[in-house]
C-alpha cells in the first residue's frame, strides 16, 4: 500500500506546516542586551575586573525598577544566565573572573556564599 503525504496549499506536507519556526540565532544575546529586568552597561561581562563586574551589575539592579525580586537575585540571576550560556566559549580565566565577580557580588549585598 502506498502512502501519499498530504499537501497544505502553499504545497508542502502537513508534517512541515506544523514544525516550529527556527529560533534567533543568538537569543540568549539578545536577552543580555535587552533584559527587562536591568538596563545593563554596555561590556559589562567584558570588564578584566571581577569587582568591575559586580559594582556594575549592583549599580544596574538597584536602579532598575522593572526587576521581579529583589536586586541581588536581580544581579546574580543575570550573571549566572550570561555564564551559563556563554558556556564552552569562555576561556578558563574569563570563567575565573566572573566566577569571583559572583563572591563579589555576595561581598557588596553583604550576603554569606
Amino acid at each position: 500500500m502506498k502512502t501519499v503525504a498530504m499537501k497544505n496549499k502553499a504545497g508542502s506536507s502537513k508534517a512541515a506546516s506544523r514544525r516550529k519556526p527556527a529560533a534567533p540565532k543568538r537569543w540568549s544575546k539578545r536577552v543580555v542586551e535587552t533584559s527587562d529586568a536591568l538596563d545593563l552597561e554596555k561590556g559589562v561581562f567584558a570588564r578584566d575586573s571581577a569587582q568591575a563586574i559586580a559594582r556594575s551589575l549592583k549599580l544596574s539592579a538597584e536602579r532598575s525598577r522593572r526587576k521581579k525580586t529583589d536586586a541581588f537575585r536581580s544581579a546574580m540571576s543575570m550573571l549566572n544566565f550570561y555564564i551559563n550560556r556563554a558556556g564552552k566559549n569562555l576561556s578558563p580565566g574569563r570563567i575565573r573572573i566572573l566566577e569571583a565577580a559572583k563572591e563579589k557580588l555576595r561581598g557588596l549585598f553583604m550576603k554569606a556564599g
